[in-house]
């Protein structure tokens, strides 16, 4: 009965893509939109009920060795459906104002999620490529959805160009692992790795390949183009979801494919990178009036301070990353909403800084929330985007890499100055416009009110002296 035991293992990835073709039946039959939009929702939705119960359950492998259950892989499908499922949910009202309401789109967006799944459980090489490869090739057509205009053309195709060339160097790299190893599963590779030039040059390009998914410095150029043309609330969903999946194949390939001797080699080249990340990210976004360029130079920043954890290399490094991918999902999730929410009023462009002079008032209760997401996002107490941030510094001076610590420092201090700008336009600017705004939906402002009490909330919890999810991650970081 190991066909049960696989199932099992990976349910929320076999529900969410059941889901998807029940979507696109339902579209070919002409059910409606809003079927397969509530279909999403409850697909999504019982997908993150089971994976949460397997946080709990034991840790292994299923499908051969193909993927991992439990712990970082366990824990990674809980952080990838949470942030779909919001993202979907804010979703319905921002597609249906600028048309765009297709039941392809929740399709496209379920087919993603299954990819992300098995991204986030990869424990092999050839699980890996094909998972990112189908998250990919779903989030290419998502990024395209405004082909009416230029900006989201744009979008489509430097994400697919870009793209397709960073998978070229992802799969030769793997041919060159496997060529030097004769394996592609993760842990028969590090049982049997040599620092050869073969499989050196092999993690090199698969190190490439993984940056360019997670927007880190020099392979981000995609991402303000691609993130300012595409759909905000699809925004949100690839700068969180699909980053929070990435980022936890790397942690697997990181604790499960490299042998002792060749990690330290990886470290120093992702500190190298996230400082660098850090800096360029940051120093750009200063200079940004478009609201949502500036947020995806944040999400670079972002990926700089993940990689500051993952270089500690440690269980607390590693416990670190994750409770961040968590607290990135929540925050800028709302974020993004509440950007969404201000674009589906006519008559000013809502992208510009401009834009928001006098909103705080206009609108007060999204003002105070998307105030709380920036708030967190600089990583200011007590949000729950100081205690991420805390936690991957505090891995990088346990493991004695103080400087790398000092200097995710300070690129978050300088990240302060942006987002607390759109706060002042918020609150000490004049209105220089009149327009009027629509009322949000009950469903829309019930789950950006629920992010923002969980911004608030695991911001606190964790500092109390109880159990809490971190100490749940530092049990099950390793699979």
């Amino acid at each position: 009965m190991d066909y049960l035991h696989d199932i099992t293992a990976f349910l929320p990835g076999i529900i969410v893509a059941a889901a998807g073709l029940i979507a696109i039946l339902l579209e070919a039959f002409k059910k409606g939109v809003t079927s397969i939009y509530w279909t999403t929702v409850a697909s999504l939705a019982l997908a993150l009920v089971v994976a949460f119960q397997s946080l709990f359950g034991d840790t292994g492998t299923a499908f051969y060795g193909m993927i991992a259950y439990g712990g970082v892989a366990a824990f990674g499908t809980v952080i990838v459906l949470l942030g779909a499922l919001f993202c979907v949910i804010i979703s319905k009202e921002y597609l249906e104002d600028h048309g765009l309401h297709y039941g392809e789109v929740y399709a496209m967006v379920l087919f993603a999620t299954t990819g992300m799944l098995g991204l986030a459980v990869a424990n092999d090489l050839i699980s890996l490529f094909i998972s990112l490869e189908t998250m990919s090739i779903a989030l290419y057509v998502l990024a395209g959805l405004m082909y009416y205009d230029n900006r989201g053309a744009e979008a489509a195709l430097k994400y697919f160009l870009l793209g397709a060339f960073s998978t070229g160097f992802l799969l030769y790299g793997i041919a060159l692992i496997y060529g030097a190893t004769g394996f592609t599963n993760l842990v028969d590779i590090a049982s049997v790795a040599e620092a050869t030039p073969l499989f050196l040059g092999g993690s090199a390009l698969l190190l490439v390949g993984i940056f360019f998914k997670i927007a880190a410095v020099p392979f981000h150029m995609w991402t303000p183009d691609v993130y300012q043309g595409t759909p905000t609330t699809l925004t949100a969903f690839m700068a969180t979801a699909a980053k929070s999946a990435t980022f936890v194949a790397f942690i697997l390939v990181m604790t499960r494919m490299l042998p002792e001797n060749e990690a330290g080699n990886w470290t120093n080249v992702i500190q190298v990178v996230a400082i660098i990340t850090m800096i360029v990210g940051n120093l750009i976004a200063l200079a940004q009036d478009n609201v949502k360029r500036m947020l995806a130079y944040s999400s670079i920043a972002h990926a700089g301070y993940l990689m500051v954890g993952l270089a500690a290399g440690t269980a607390a490094g590693y416990s670190g990353v994750l409770y961040y991918l968590f607290a990135y999902t929540l925050m800028n999730v709302g974020a993004f909403g509440v950007i969404a929410y201000y674009e589906r009023n006519k008559g000013l462009d809502f992208t510009e800084i401009d834009s928001y002079a006098g909103l705080g008032f206009r609108m007060p209760v999204m003002g105070v929330m998307l105030s709380i997401f920036l708030f967190s996002l600089a990583g200011i107490p007590p949000f729950v985007g100081f205690i991420g941030k805390y936690y991957v510094f505090a891995a990088a001076v346990q493991a004695d890499l103080i400087m790398l610590a000092v200097i995710g420092v300070l690129a978050s201090a300088a990240s302060v100055y942006y987002y607390l700008r759109v706060m002042v336009f918020m609150y000490f600017k004049e209105a220089h416009k009149e327009y009027s705004m629509k009322t949000p939906g009950t469903l829309f402002k019930a789950a950006l009110i629920l992010l923002a009490v969980l911004t608030i909330y695991y911001g606190v919890e964790p500092v109390l002296p109880t159990t809490g999810l971190i100490e749940l991650i530092t049990s099950y970081y390793a699979v």
